[in-house]
């Protein structure tokens, strides 16, 4: 199958290079990368352009956005500036991080699964950190979703969704509107992804209420917000979280802020996230 990759890029010398080599050495070679050089001002164009010059299925685009890092918007319309320039040919299309590393039969393993289904939609491996010297499993979310870093759709799939929203939750609403239209989605446990820097190390103080916005824009409702605001703080052993979650689901409410899904796709998220809450509980 042929594999097109996005990667969106800020001042990422530390790791770009060993990201761009783990995709060099895949087993299944990419039709194309594009990594989008998002106002980056260390040495992350001159790594790329390394590559470039070695191989063709390598492209750079320089772009400037805002300095900040806001989850969601930021990374999304980076997405946006390198989808411009891809092959309209593509059978999977891969959003990643620029700073992760890949085992070498990712890409080969990733296509099989998408042969194997036709009516799965989305796929992945799991993304491991490094703690004390070791590898462990990034236990931010449960198994069955994908994390965002490293995202592959296949086209139809992709399409359907309406590609990806440029908000917080874009990484949650994909999925949500995937088995809205029926589509599978698959996590590979033999997949180890090394992730370079954890996630939200760089979010900025302006981030911390874009979660419960999120959740709001995904119309969770008030009961479900509270809920998975719990969850996540408890996760991150944080109560203040769970305030700036909560402050985020109400500002949006009081703002009457845009929703991410229409009432028909938000009463199927509801139900969704109903069933889960209570199978855990039975």
């Amino acid at each position: 199958m042929k594999i097109s990759i996005v990667i969106p890029a800020h001042n990422e010398e530390t790791f770009i290079g060993e990201t761009i080599q783990s995709l060099v050495d895949q087993t299944l070679t990419p039709a194309q990368v594009v990594f989008v050089n998002d106002n980056s001002t260390d040495n992350t164009q001159t790594i790329i352009e390394d590559y470039t010059s070695k191989y063709d299925w390598i492209t750079l685009i320089n772009t400037s956005s805002s300095d900040k890092h806001l989850p969601g918007s930021k990374i999304i319309n980076a997405f946006y500036k390198g989808f411009e320039f891809l092959d309209n040919a593509y059978d999977i299309i891969c959003k990643f991080d620029a700073d992760l590393i890949f085992p070498n039969n990712y890409l080969e393993q990733i296509s099989k699964h998408f042969t194997a289904d036709q009516k799965l939609g989305m796929a992945a491996g799991f993304c491991y950190i490094k703690k004390n010297d070791q590898w462990v499993l990034e236990n931010l979310t449960n198994k069955d979703h994908i994390r965002g870093a490293l995202k592959a759709y296949r086209k139809d799939c992709f399409l359907q969704i309406g590609k990806l929203k440029p908000s917080m939750g874009w990484d949650t609403v994909d999925e949500l509107l995937a088995k809205y239209h029926g589509w599978e989605i698959l996590t590979d446990e033999s997949l180890h992804v090394k992730h370079l820097k954890p996630t939200g190390q760089s979010y900025n103080k302006a981030s911390k209420y874009l979660q419960g916005e999120a959740m709001y824009k995904m119309r969770y409702g008030l009961w479900i917000t509270l809920i998975s605001a719990i969850k996540l703080a408890m996760k991150k052993n944080s109560f203040r979280q769970f305030r700036d979650y909560m402050s985020g689901y109400f500002k949006a409410k009081s703002n009457n802020t845009e929703f991410l899904v229409t009432a028909d796709e938000g009463r199927f998220i509801r139900n969704l996230r109903w069933k889960g809450i209570l199978k855990k509980l039975s």
